[in-house]
């Protein structure tokens, strides 16, 4: 644990992504195949893959009594270093002075799992003994990030991508297998069985994973393009689909058994009970793995409802009654597995053919198919759109037919339009929030007056400011979001935050909102696609739609490179307002 810990501190020092992984490589080598999956488990400050929900329950009340018994201190002592220090693992590491007694990291993540698995009566006694316990033996240093792990709190700004370059490091000295490591993540959503495979049995396994069904898939998503015309002339014949505002859900069935995962990776089984249901009923074949998209509807009027009501399906509670006065459809679009065949290297007619063969449905059942339209007329695929704009839905979702599924991956294979495309912007944008500005006048008694938006960067795993957003939100919703982010406040940017503008509040991200704005324009104050001294983008006039979208993670907001798509789309068509003179919008460099 000793050296995870030095490691740890090593990446704290530093905000350079190729060294991160350099650092993080050697970690992993020296963990072997044995421990690399623990290492990446805490990195993320889980103790298994994001899907298996395993939780610690304990919140900072727990770990301060925990702190009390492990150093004989009294409350007032630790409360008030606390209280100084403004972070617990520091607190902590400064109350622990002690050498420690040299644990193993796998003896730490066995007491780790023995916390998380505490429950009945008593639990709560039994983490505070087992966290007291394990405090006592570890050295201030190890003390720290173990508290910053069962706080959620950990925030080394090591993402997915630099996990990935880090494990092809560890296994090569380069980062020449990191498109293997990114297929095997993408097929098992789970980085620490990715390095474990890699460490002990090398590449070629890797190469040689397959879906597994109870291992999500990480979901194919689609590029914008701004009209019926454009997607014919890119894509040619093409398969177009409606376009949900719902619940990404993926199905996999394992005879009796059904679980759904949503695009964060998160279990939603137990949500959905009618769904479940009808998946044994409905699926022909033993085992399949399906993706969809789940909405709630009025059964009387065969309305669609917003996205804000479909997610309050997503509850641990009063699931029954949630059910019947928010019924759900879950339409599903593509077969992935079925049979104990994978068919996410088959053409999507193939898939399609699949899929009609394997789900029965009729009125009554709620998992269908989503009805297509197979075409290489611009105009036929405008009225098609036209349509489903009418009905009251975003768009269309425009496919090739003869693509593979490409997991994880956003690419021209599909490609969605959406209302609103031309003209002025008035597609959404999903940003990640980095911080808050306290602001002047009726808010300052909130403390809080616009927030601090961002995209996501995945080439080098950063987020790029490009928005202040002070519209949208009710006092009341100000003022929890104020709570929300202080919860993540962090004493400086974050270390994947990449920002000209400093906030009074930075907190590290966590919380994605869908904003509303008039258009992109260029702006010298934001990060987003700047590169050198040239102006970033920014969204002119944004205002949050709703509420946090609680099915999507930082990682999931909108990327820059599609702020930078969506800039130049509103210059296609000719309706923009005025002659002004139409940039090239280039790349950010990698």
């Amino acid at each position: 644990m000793k050296e995870v810990a030095e490691t740890f501190e090593e990446l704290e020092a530093t905000t350079k992504r190729l060294q991160m992984s350099e650092i993080l490589g050697e970690l992993f080598r020296k963990a072997g195949a044995e421990e690399v999956d623990k290492v990446i488990y805490l990195l993320h400050g889980r103790l298994g893959p994001p899907f298996e929900n395993i939780e610690f329950g304990v919140d900072e009340r727990l770990i301060l009594l925990a702190l009390i018994s492990a150093t004989g201190r009294s409350a007032d002592d630790v409360e008030r270093l606390y209280k100084a220090r403004g972070d617990l693992g520091l607190a902590t590491e400064e109350l622990l002075q002690g050498p420690g007694e040299s644990l193993s990291l796998g003896e730490v993540f066995t007491v780790l799992e023995s916390i998380a698995q505490a429950s009945g009566t008593g639990a709560q006694q039994r983490k505070v003994r087992l966290t007291t316990d394990l405090l006592r033996r570890l050295s201030g240093p190890e003390a720290k990030y173990v508290v910053r792990v069962l706080q959620g709190k950990l925030r080394l700004g090591v993402g997915d991508a630099t996990i990935m370059d880090a494990l092809s490091w560890a296994s090569t000295g380069n980062y020449s297998l990191r498109p293997v490591i990114e297929k095997a993540y993408n097929l098992s959503s789970d980085l620490g069985l990715v390095g474990r495979v890699l460490l002990s049995k090398g590449a070629k396994a890797l190469e040689e994973m397959k879906p597994q069904v109870g291992r999500p898939i990480r979901v194919e998503l689609a590029e914008r393009l701004p009209s019926a015309e454009a997607i014919i002339k890119k894509m040619g014949r093409v398969e177009a689909e409606p376009k949900y505002d719902g619940l990404r859900l993926q199905l996999h069935k394992d005879g009796q058994r059904v679980r759904f995962f949503t695009r964060r990776l998160e279990d939603v089984t137990g949500m959905f009970p009618e769904l479940a249901e009808a998946a044994v009923r409905q699926i022909s074949v033993r085992d399949a793995i399906l993706d969809g998209e789940a909405l709630v509807y009025n059964p009387e009027t065969g309305e669609f409802l917003p996205f804000q009501v479909t997610v309050q399906r997503k509850r641990k509670y009063r699931i029954e009654e949630m059910g019947a006065r928010y019924p759900l459809r879950l339409f599903v679009f593509d077969l992935l597995y079925a049979s104990g065949q994978s068919y996410i290297d088959r053409p999507l007619s193939e898939r399609r053919r699949e899929l009609d063969k394997i789900l029965t449905w009729d009125e009554d059942d709620p998992i269908r198919p989503t009805e297509r339209l197979i075409t290489d007329n611009p105009e036929e695929l405008d009225h098609f759109f036209t349509d489903m704009v009418n009905r009251g839905l975003e768009g269309i979702v425009v496919k090739k037919p003869d693509a593979v599924y490409q997991a994880g991956q956003r690419s021209f294979n599909w490609v969605k339009l959406k209302r609103g495309y031309q003209a002025e912007l008035r597609d959404t944008v999903d940003v990640v929030l980095v911080g808050y500005l306290t602001g002047k006048g009726k808010r300052a008694k909130f403390g809080i007056g616009s927030l601090l938006g961002a995209v996501y960067d995945p080439e080098n795993d950063r987020f790029r400011t490009v928005s202040k957003i002070g519209s949208g939100l009710t006092d009341e919703e100000w003022g929890e979001m104020k709570r929300l982010l202080d919860e993540n406040r962090t004493p400086g940017p974050p270390p994947r935050v990449d920002s000209i503008i400093v906030p009074d509040v930075w907190s590290a991200p966590k919380y994605v909102v869908e904003v509303q704005a008039d258009e992109i324009t260029r702006s010298p104050k934001h990060t987003c696609g700047k590169v050198g001294k040239e102006p970033g983008y920014a969204l002119r006039f944004p205002r949050v739609l709703d509420w946090i979208r609680t099915d999507k993670g930082p990682e999931d907001a909108t990327t820059e490179q599609e702020i930078l798509e969506m800039y130049r789309m509103q210059f296609v068509t000719g309706e923009k307002r005025g002659r002004r003179a139409v940039g090239r919008a280039r790349r950010p460099a990698a």
